[in-house]
Order: structure tokens, then C-alpha cells, then sequence
């Protein structure tokens, strides 16, 4: 049995006949063990993100092959996510429960418990201060290619149907390219041709009456044959089916990215905290 006895105004365990040992000397948790694992967790992960993206970058080429290998690097960039949230979150928590201070008459349950625990905490703090370092990039990132995926996103985004930067401007400009001579084209006819291209950009296959109309109004305009008015619609709804087959890949490529790297940071977790229960049994191996 132990009890608690006042020696000079202070609380002492006493436990033996003539041993005492102060009871307030400990805290359950040691924020500076936890502070430095987390930071070293995030240093490291820090440096292989600009690893793996230096690496990216100098093997990919944006000018061939780039919609074939998209798929190729979104593999190879979850699974260098996978590595550097398993060797970030090992080196953080193992440093957490090796710096942690030591309890006094420990029970080899509490060890394990208070180290396991010290090491989570460490890969919890790495976590968010990840998380605050790069959400503004991942987010414009996101943006950016769910922006640039389809023609149809881009179109809709566009404030106004005269606007020239809009991308289905330079289809409009295709569609009515003359094979003789300059004619321009008519402001309303080029509106009227962008909302038939907006509109069934949205359904699976352009309908056939929206197809003949087109194809009657390239021929008047153009001043070509109406095989070729068709040859010029069919390419549109190509291109169009193209966009929209690149957006759901990039949907799908999205959505399992995020949830390998939610199985990535629960599996980080628990390699923090297993590391951080190594590092508490080097350490009391080294204080014996």
C-alpha cells in the first residue's frame, strides 16, 4: 500500500519504509516531447513533398503522351503520399516517446499506454500543422484542374456569352471557318451557336435536331458543303465527349485519392504510435 504523507508543506508518495518520492513531480503528458515529434514529423514531410514533386516534374512532359500518363503519376503520387506519411509519422512518434519523461513506479501497462498515446499526439499536431501548411495549395490545385478538366465547367464559369475568353469561343471560331474568303460572323449567330454547345455539352449526345441546325448554319456561313458542316459538328461533340470523359476521370482519380490518403493517415496513426512505444522501450532500456 501507498499513501500520500506532508513532509515541509509538500505531497511525497511514500514507497517503502524510508523512500519517498514527490507526488507532483509528473504530468500525464509531455507537450515538448509531442511539440518536437510533431515538428520533426513535419520537416520531414515537408522535404519529401518537394522531393516527390522535384521527381515529378522531371519526368513528366506536358507536351506527349500527357492524357495517357495521367493516371501513371496519380498512382505514383499516392503511393509516395503512403511512404512519406509512414516514414514522417515513424521518425515523429518514435522521437515522441523516447523524449517523453519518465513515471515514476511505472506498470508496464501505463508505459505502453502514456507512450502510445504520446506518439498519436505527435502525429495529430504534424497533421494539422500539415494540413494549415498546404490546404491553401491543394485547394487552388483542386480548382484549378476541376476548372481546366471539362469544356463545359469552363463555359458555364464564363460571366456572359460574348465573352472571347471563353473555350467555346475557339470552337464557334472552327465552326465557322471559311475554306475562300474572310466572312464574318454575326455576334447573335455566334450567341445562338454558344448555347446550343453550352446546353447539350450537359446530355450524353447532342441531339439530332440541334445537329442538322448547326450543320445548316456552318454550310450557309462557311460557304461548305454540308459533308464537311457535318464533319465539323461531329468533331465538336468528340472533342466535347473527350472533355467530359477527362473530367470523370479526374473525378474518380480524385476520389480515390482521397480516400487512400484517409487509409494513408490512419495507418500513419498507428505507426506513430507503435514508434513512439518503440522509443519509450529504448529509453527506459537506457536509463536501467
Amino acid at each position: 500500500m501507498t499513501e500520500t504523507v506532508k513532509i515541509a508543506g509538500e505531497d511525497y508518495v511514500a514507497v517503502s519504509d524510508d523512500s519517498f518520492i514527490e507526488a507532483f513531480d509528473e504530468t500525464p503528458v509531455s507537450w515538448a516531447a509531442i511539440f518536437g515529434g510533431a515538428a520533426a514529423a513535419t520537416a520531414v514531410s515537408l522535404a519529401l513533398v518537394l522531393l516527390g514533386s522535384g521527381l515529378g516534374l522531371a519526368t513528366i512532359s506536358p507536351w506527349s503522351g500527357a492524357a495517357t500518363s495521367v493516371l501513371g503519376y496519380s498512382i505514383a503520387g499516392i503511393i509516395w503520399l503512403v511512404i512519406m506519411q509512414w516514414v514522417a509519422s515513424g521518425l515523429g512518434g518514435y522521437l515522441a516517446g523516447r523524449l517523453r519523461t519518465t513515471i515514476s513506479d511505472p506498470h508496464a501497462d501505463e508505459v505502453f499506454f502514456r507512450d502510445t498515446a504520446h506518439g498519436f499526439l505527435a502525429w495529430a499536431v504534424a497533421t494539422l500543422i500539415t494540413a494549415a501548411l498546404f490546404s491553401s495549395f491543394i485547394t487552388s490545385v483542386v480548382s484549378g484542374s476541376a476548372k481546366a478538366a471539362t469544356v463545359v465547367a469552363a463555359a458555364e464559369s464564363v460571366d456572359g456569352e460574348n465573352d472571347m475568353t471563353s473555350p467555346v469561343e475557339y470552337y464557334i471560331d472552327g465552326l465557322y471557318r471559311p475554306t475562300t474568303s474572310i466572312r464574318p460572323v454575326d455576334p447573335a449567330l455566334r450567341a445562338e451557336t454558344a448555347r446550343i454547345i453550352i446546353r447539350d455539352a450537359k446530355l450524353d449526345s447532342f441531339p439530332v435536331e440541334d445537329r442538322a441546325y448547326l450543320a445548316s448554319l456552318i454550310a450557309a456561313q462557311a460557304g461548305v458543303s454540308d459533308e464537311e458542316a457535318q464533319r465539323r459538328v461531329n468533331v465538336l461533340q468528340s472533342d466535347i465527349n473527350e472533355a467530359k470523359e477527362t473530367a470523370n476521370s479526374a473525378r474518380k482519380t480524385a476520389a480515390t485519392f482521397a480516400i487512400l490518403t484517409f487509409l494513408s493517415l490512419l495507418v500513419g496513426a498507428f505507426i506513430a504510435s507503435v514508434s513512439a512505444a518503440i522509443g519509450g522501450r529504448h529509453r527506459d532500456i537506457e536509463q536501467i
